[in-house]
């Protein structure tokens, strides 16, 4: 595809190599049978941080007769520069307007994009809702995590591929090849474990506005990759154009959490835990580093630290990768590192999740770490060289009191204490304290929950502002608007649809950025469209039907619900690996924890 002026245009955006491709590691594709592309609903240094994108690619592409290529949401700079010209947003490989592909695929990382995805429709030159498309226009599929509710935006997509998808993506496209019917496709889709096509079911509502059922015989089961060391991974990874978010190699060390935490959508969603083998990940990361030239790798996971192989793995990688390149843990926590691992994440500051001020309300959320885990792990980091604490909180947790709120400021007040007991550390500590309101999510024990309100986060602020005065000690906290959003659009039904394209045609897009989040606007979509945002942050009955009742995660609701009893008597489950919890998992997989 040829842009008039398109060199001219690149010299008055922002970041011109967004648009470019060519990186180094790029595949040679052409035009074939089946033309897929992966779209990520934000910026290039984002997507390109993004490891669920390459799994996807690399499963595609390995299939014969498929070209995948990519798009990411251009800024909004370029955006009106495309329009302004009368040009199609494009593929960054093949250079091919999004509207000529026969398929195309959005990964919903956070709810946040999902009016980004009707501006990269808007701008790609296919109409936003499903109805309006005809044969002409590509299929549009989603998946990601945020496709565990995939209601608010069935009317724009055609079809939802729920759960891992190294083998349900595979096998869509090699379905697609022998199906080239669009309504005999979408209806033969329905047959592949994970696939979800709204066009096919269809929602009834009771008068006060809840879900009275579904025209499903029985739930979506998510797709689930059984051996991951099997499992399709890149040996390869495209080196940025520019800077990206996490600019180094990575790897997937083990997916799922043995935690269980009772907020924590991704820890019930991403169930089981299927670590990878250390030789099947040292020669995925020797590859990686040898293909790319990184000299940094990461080690991702939902809980690196929990990985059960991980001194062996941090061995082997340091015998096999050049001497130069340094590892990065992400995910460790204060109860479940050691000195080694402390040094191979170094940094000069370290963050840590409490999550919650009191042991209480820890225990509330099944958080299982204790003040003496935390003194340890503290005293550890600091006689390691850390001068920098960074403590992430959350306002609004169920049974929230204002005792807990100030248990923050005690936090604050012992890790300077422990500090200090050690005259030979330097005089300075920086402590960083960010607070952010609970989101009530989908298949957790706290999705019947009710988000506070605006008043009640500005209470909770005060009261911290009143305590934490100490030098180089600064608290910051989220945007109450934007949680409330995120929370409608998780727990959101079908008719939100509406309110998703009135908030979009008056200009909203990269939400999740802060400058352009506009609740002025999305007020007026959600009056429009007839709908109250609180009625989706209230607290849900137990007995009623949710919108993501029509997939099966394969962890009982009963389990569920059992879980949210034990929090409001502030009593911990505890870890997978202190043996199985009964969650439901089980049923459909053997887990040897």
């Amino acid at each position: 595809m040829e842009i008039k002026g398109l060199d001219e245009i690149l010299k008055r955006v922002e970041k011109p190599s967004r648009y470019i491709g060519g990186e180094y590691g790029e595949r040679d594709l052409k035009p074939n049978k089946l033309n897929y592309c992966l779209c990520f609903p934000d910026v290039y240094e984002v997507a390109m941080s993004n490891l669920s994108l390459r799994i996807v690619s690399e499963a595609l592409n390995s299939v014969d007769g498929v070209s995948c290529d990519r798009c990411c949401a251009p800024w909004p700079d370029f955006g009106k520069e495309l329009k302004n010209a009368g040009a199609y947003l494009y593929s960054l490989g093949m250079k091919m307007p999004l509207k000529d592909f026969d398929m195309i695929g959005f990964t919903l990382q956070y709810e946040m994009s999902y009016t980004t995805i009707l501006y990269m429709l808007d701008l790609g030159g296919i109409p936003l809702k499903r109805e309006e498309r005809g044969d002409e226009y590509p299929i549009i599929q989603a998946g990601g995590p945020c496709a565990v509710n995939p209601e608010p935006l069935a009317d724009f997509v055609d079809i939802f591929v729920i759960g891992d998808g190294e083998d349900s993506m595979r096998e869509l496209a090699e379905l697609r090849l022998s199906c080239p019917d669009k309504r005999k496709f979408l209806k033969r889709a329905t047959e592949i474990q994970g696939v979800y096509v709204p066009s096919l079911v269809e929602v009834k509502y009771n008068e006060n506005g809840t879900i009275s059922g579904f025209s499903l015989e029985k739930p979506i089961k998510k797709a689930l990759c059984r051996d991951l060391d099997k499992g399709v991974f890149p040996h390869k990874m495209l080196v940025p154009n520019c800077e990206s978010v996490f600019d180094r190699a990575v790897i997937e060390v083990m997916r799922g959490c043995y935690r269980g935490c009772r907020f924590c959508q991704a820890g019930f969603i991403y169930r089981p835990v299927r670590p990878r083998m250390p030789d099947t990940l040292v020669e995925q990361a020797t590859d990686l580093i040898k293909n790319t030239g990184f000299d940094e790798l990461g080690l991702n996971s939902l809980s690196t630290g929990d990985y059960p192989y991980l001194k062996e793995l941090i061995d082997k990688l340091k015998k096999s990768l050049p001497e130069e390149t340094k590892l990065a843990l992400p995910s460790l926590r204060l109860d479940s590192f050691d000195g080694e691992f402390v040094q191979e994440s170094k940094k000069n500051s370290l963050t840590f999740a409490p999550e919650a001020g009191t042991q209480r309300l820890r225990n509330v959320i099944n958080k299982d770490i204790t003040e003496d885990d935390v003194e340890r792990g503290l005293n550890m980091a600091f006689d390691m060289g850390y001068t920098g604490i960074k403590l992430y909180f959350m306002f609004g947790l169920p049974t929230e009191t204002d005792e807990d709120v100030l248990g923050i400021c005690d936090i604050v007040d012992r890790i300077r204490k422990i500090y200090s007991a050690n005259p030979s550390r330097a005089r300075s500590l920086r402590i960083s304290v960010s607070a952010s309101t609970f989101i009530p999510k989908p298949f957790t024990p706290f999705q019947w929950e009710a988000q506070i309100t605006a008043d009640d986060v500005k209470h909770k602020v005060e009261l911290l502002r009143s305590r934490l005065f100490s030098r180089n000690t600064y608290l910051s906290w989220n945007d109450f608007e934007l949680s409330e959003m995120e929370a409608v659009l998780a727990r959101g039904d079908r008719r939100l649809g509406k309110v998703i394209e009135f908030a979009y045609k008056k200009g909203c897009y990269f939400d999740g950025w802060t400058d352009y989040f506009k609740p002025k606007e999305w007020n007026e979509a959600f009056e429009e469209a007839g709908l109250n945002k609180r009625f989706y942050t209230r607290e849900w009955g137990e007995d009623e039907i949710l919108p993501w009742d029509l997939v099966d995660v394969f962890v009982d609701k009963k389990f569920l619900l059992k879980e949210r009893k034990k929090a409001y008597n502030a009593e911990v489950t505890g870890s997978c690996k202190g043996g199985c919890k009964g969650c439901g998992i089980q049923k459909v997989y053997r887990c040897d924890v």
